[in-house]
């Protein structure tokens, strides 16, 4: 999907020339050019395919950003390309959406399933994952044996894995308790297997893991295993919990 306009502003900021407040100054400052021409509005609309853009001389491209949510299915890699040919997330886009070089935010395990975000943001990528921004992801778990309240106050606690590393606070939610137990897990982390090992470390077994939401932004039921679809923009600001 091209950008037939995009405002000037935003297009700086996609390029990674500043915060909105830092390309202000430097427009005021005379140093962007459109059709050669000096040009001080942050809101002026730039068309993409025929305006060309210049800050103190230098080429600035407008690129396309792109944003989609997938169903991810089992027994997919959530990686670009694999070396052992196995099938990634990317190989279940058509050719014109796989060809926008798109990355998935993030990773699921093989043989989880759910909310996965495709995007060729790497800014964007990075704001999602960074560990200081604590942008919570929420998992449905079906795990062998019974839970209990003692393991919803240890994943509130910090759960410590096999390996010594202890998890930050987590939400655990008995959705129904016996042999077999049905929970949803809040986590605001990105370990590996983390939420496997969290319940592993409690003595229970995950058998179906599926994730529903990412940050604010939650899985559309009407995508079935392996769809996917474009993401709004009140969808791409809701994953970084309004930002």
């Amino acid at each position: 999907m091209k950008v037939a306009t995009v405002r000037l502003d935003k297009m700086l900021s996609n390029a990674g020339y500043g915060s909105r407040k830092e390309i202000k100054q430097i427009l005021r400052d005379g140093y962007v050019t459109v059709n050669g021409e000096v040009c001080l509005r942050p809101e002026t609309k730039i068309h993409t395919d025929s305006q060309e853009v210049h800050i103190d001389g230098i080429s600035v491209a407008a690129e396309s950003l792109h944003y989609y949510m997938l169903n991810k299915p089992a027994g997919v890699i959530s990686a670009t390309f694999d070396a052992n040919g196995e099938e990634t997330v990317i190989d279940l886009l058509d050719d014109d959406v796989a060809a926008e070089s798109l990355f998935p935010v993030g990773r699921l395990d093989k043989d989880t399933v759910g909310l996965l975000i495709l995007t060729n943001d790497g800014i964007y990528a990075h704001k999602a994952l960074s560990p200081k921004r604590h942008v919570p992801k929420t998992y449905h778990a079906t795990v062998i044996g019974t839970l209990t309240e003692a393991d919803v106050q240890a994943f509130e606690q910090g759960i410590a894995l096999e390996d010594g590393y202890v998890c930050k606070t987590a939400v655990l939610r008995i959705i129904s308790a016996g042999e077999t137990s049905q929970a949803e897990v809040i986590i605001t982390e990105g370990k590996y297997h983390q939420v496997k090992r969290m319940f592993a470390a409690r003595g229970k077994t995950v058998t179906y893991l599926r994730r529903v939401s990412f940050g604010g932004l939650r899985l559309d039921e009407s995508l079935a295993e392996g769809e996917y679809r474009y993401l709004t923009e009140a969808e791409v600001r809701m994953v970084l919990l309004g930002e």
